[in-house]
């Protein structure tokens, strides 16, 4: 499948099997996110793979009881270091979001290639989240994602046209 390909046909996934991932599946999917790029390539991002069923489980009530978080074998939980990035991007922000944002998104689409779903989870509460793995206070939880075989295949939502998202030489 191509790069393209893959990014048409990915959808969120919020049903899972329960089929464990092989270790050099999981491998090759974190892989991806490590080889993304980022501002100052200073990589500003730190990966955290739960396997715990009872941290999913705490993990899913984090994630304001979206319980099909726990269903997955695996839930990917992406953070960030907003004093370890490149501290000028747009001369009014730090670049983190970004760069862990990119890093997840490569993750997600390798895994979609891979044959396992995702689904982007934003909304969480972070200081639950931090308690539950233990992460340190200087450590920004971005988004969390389920990771596993899909239950089930989710329509396509569509998406704007191009003539509604781009213009040429001006806004």
């Amino acid at each position: 499948m191509s790069v393209f390909d893959v990014m048409k046909s990915r959808r969120s996934i919020r049903k899972y099997k329960s089929r464990s991932i092989p270790d050099d599946v999981l491998i090759r999917v974190m892989e991806a996110a490590r080889v993304a790029p980022s501002g100052k390539n200073l990589q500003p991002w730190r990966f955290i793979i739960v396997k715990d069923p009872k941290k999913k489980e705490q993990l899913a009530v984090a994630s304001r009881n979206q319980s099909f978080v726990a269903q997955a074998p695996v839930v990917i939980v992406a953070c960030g270091y907003p004093d370890r990035c490149y501290q000028h991007q747009g001369d009014y922000m730090k670049s983190w979001p970004i760069d862990v944002s990119v890093a997840l998104d490569h993750l997600m689409l390798m895994a979609w290639e891979e044959g396992l779903g995702t689904c982007w989870i934003g909304a969480f509460y972070e200081d639950e989240v931090k308690k539950v793995l233990s992460i340190p206070d200087e450590v920004k939880v971005l988004a969390l994602t389920p990771l596993g075989y899909p239950a089930h295949q989710s329509k396509d939502r569509g998406r704007k046209e191009l003539g509604e998202i781009i213009s040429y030489d001006e806004y």
